[in-house]
């Protein structure tokens, strides 16, 4: 089998090892490949694993040796599944390998945002506190979460983390999904109750709004305009999933007109983003450069997924199939 790897850097920028995807047939490893390069890298190949290289139908259509696509990610959006089906190219996913390290970053951008601790810390070391006139002082309101409502709008394997952890915190959970059935037996075996409400409730009621739906036609720009100003003037926002979830505009909007307390960003609508995101300069909004799955374990648990998933091709096997 020849395999192309189009953009693997992300996933092994050299602390991993390419050996067992190697071993499975001759394999061409490209760190990035721009759009203008897609197919005279990827012409004969038989099995070709991307990220985020995007795949249209008229790349595709251009490949005639393509059996598989593997995508290394649970997102499968860079690929046009319906022209991958049309010209029988099997495409998998890697589902849940990030879940845990999602679900830490979303408490590290709220812990954050409750207790500005990188602030505070910069402020220490420019000797601030050893001059002060108290034994303690504090910039910003700081947030205890315990007994407050933690909205979670999708209830998959990270939504589910991450509502474990908020419990821990003494949080109440509510949910927005839109299969509130199938979690009967999920809610049922917890010692703690989960409240399923519709998602104008969640904006209305929420204290913290975690953002957990895959980008489809029907969740862009999922938050709005209208769903922010539902939202309590004290709430936090937080996104892990995909920049196009929120309108940036109309977050930026809110943030700077203290319509709400703050927002904790992992994914913006592009990345990396224009120079004039108007969330750059938003306020009281903390970004981090789509970090969330990047763990080393995760990266780990991924490689591992993808030479599975190949390997299983390979032995006409086929698992995580999407397309």
């Amino acid at each position: 089998m020849n395999i192309v790897v189009l953009d693997g850097y992300t996933l092994n920028p050299g602390d991993l090892n390419w050996a067992e995807l190697q071993s499975l047939g001759r394999c061409t490893i490209h760190d990035r490949t721009q759009s203008d390069k897609i197919i005279e890298r990827a012409h004969n190949a038989q099995i070709l694993l991307t990220n985020k290289t995007v795949l249209t139908r008229e790349i595709l259509e251009q490949l005639p040796q393509l059996k598989y696509i593997g995508v290394l990610a649970t997102g499968y959006n860079v690929v046009d599944i319906v022209a991958a089906k049309t010209l029988g190219v099997i495409v998998t996913n890697v589902p849940t390998y990030s879940t845990m390290s999602v679900a830490q970053l979303v408490f590290a951008l709220l812990f954050e945002l409750t207790h500005h601790v990188g602030n505070h810390s910069d402020e220490v070391k420019k000797g601030r506190w050893s001059s002060h006139n108290d034994f303690s002082f504090w910039d910003f309101p700081l947030v205890e979460l315990a007994e407050k409502k933690f909205g979670i709008i999708g209830y998959g394997n990270i939504g589910k983390a991450v509502a474990a952890i908020a419990v821990a915190l003494g949080m109440e959970i509510l949910v927005s999904t839109r299969t509130p059935e199938n979690y009967k037996t999920f809610q049922a075996s917890k010692t703690w109750q989960v409240s399923f409400v519709d998602t104008d409730t969640l904006f209305k009621t929420s204290d913290v709004i975690s953002l957990h739906y895959a980008l489809t036609a029907e969740t862009k720009h999922l938050v709005d305009a209208r769903a922010l100003a539902l939202m309590k003037p004290s709430a936090f926002l937080i996104n892990t999933a995909r920049g196009q979830l929120v309108d940036e505009q109309a977050l930026a909007n809110a943030l700077n007109n203290g319509l709400l307390a703050g927002a904790g960003l992992d994914v913006l609508s592009t990345e990396p983003p224009s120079a004039n995101n108007p969330l750059l300069t938003a306020n009281n909004c903390i970004i981090t450069p789509h970090i969330a799955w990047a763990t080393i374990a995760a990266r780990q648990r991924l490689m591992n997924s993808v030479v599975e998933n190949v390997r299983c091709f390979i032995n006409n096997k086929p698992i995580n199939v999407v397309s």
